[in-house]
């Protein structure tokens, strides 16, 4: 994978996820059980993200792969 498209995955999973968990905190009076998912699924999300950034740091540049395009 193409360190840009990680970086953007990263930043999709953490603000995707920081997202979610609000709008779980949000519906918990209404539903408990959906708002505690959406909570939880969030803080996965956003868990996943750092962990990708962690794992970004330790890569370096060396490890660019090209993506497995098809020439046309």
């Amino acid at each position: 994978m193409k360190t840009v498209r990680l970086e953007k995955l990263t930043w999709v999973l953490i603000y995707g996820g920081i997202f979610i968990a609000m709008l779980g905190l949000w519906v918990i009076d209404d539903n408990a059980a959906l708002g505690h998912s959406l909570s939880w699924g969030g803080g996965l999300a956003i868990l996943v993200g750092v962990l990708m950034i962690w794992l970004r740091s330790r890569r370096g540049d060396a490890a660019e792969l090209p993506d497995k395009e098809t020439p046309r």
